[in-house]
């Protein structure tokens, strides 16, 4: 079940990234302001509004911590990790 709630997410966003993140997580607003100064579009899932997604996510993925940050613009959603991974995952 796990993974079917982010691939749901995945298929519902209709955005080049899918963000989950929390509340005072400084990451987290990097990889928006990331995204933005790129001209990349994400759909942002925020675990203290929406808590029963947090054990999906991180059975899906192993990660504990956010931001959990996935590539939607290819033919499937890849999981790209946090923010540093996601900063270099641009930079190709």
């Amino acid at each position: 079940m796990s993974e079917e709630v982010v691939l749901g997410h995945a298929a519902e966003a209709g955005t080049d990234f899918l963000l989950y993140t929390s509340n005072y997580c400084g990451y987290c607003v990097a990889a928006k302001r990331m995204f933005k100064q790129n001209n990349l579009t994400f759909k942002e899932i925020n675990f203290d509004e929406n808590p029963q997604f947090r054990n999906d996510v991180v059975a899906a993925t192993g990660r504990r911590t956010v931001p959990v940050i996935f590539d939607l613009r290819g033919e499937a959603p890849m999981y790209i990790g946090g923010f540093d991974e996601t900063s270099r995952y641009l930079r190709k």
